[in-house]
């Protein structure tokens, strides 16, 4: 059986923009995400060291059915969220236990 994955994604977002951005990155990404099949939950963190910093933590059940998601179905997500589309900073951990 695969193990849970966490997709960790760091977006720089001016604070001044912030509550401007998350709605709508809620209404594009987060709807789409949570009709993926694989998607467990998502969670919008604020950096609070650096409050430019918006940290998306996102589980999936599979690397598999993350992976398995069409490009061109991302790319529209991408295209819909127009000029609030930020490039984020990926990094994938792997689950090794739970207590």
């Amino acid at each position: 059986m695969p193990f849970m994955v966490i997709e960790f994604l760091t977006f720089d977002v001016p604070p001044g923009e912030v509550d401007a951005w998350l709605p709508i990155e809620e209404a594009n990404w987060s709807r789409f995400l949570e009709a993926q099949d694989g998607f467990v939950r998502k969670e919008m963190w604020r950096s609070a060291d650096d409050p430019g910093k918006v940290h998306a933590v996102i589980w999936w059940e599979s690397m598999e059915q993350w992976k398995a998601i069409p490009q061109h179905e991302l790319d529209a997500v991408i295209e819909a969220m127009g000029v609030h589309e930020r490039e984020a900073t990926l990094t994938v951990y792997d689950l090794l236990r739970t207590c």
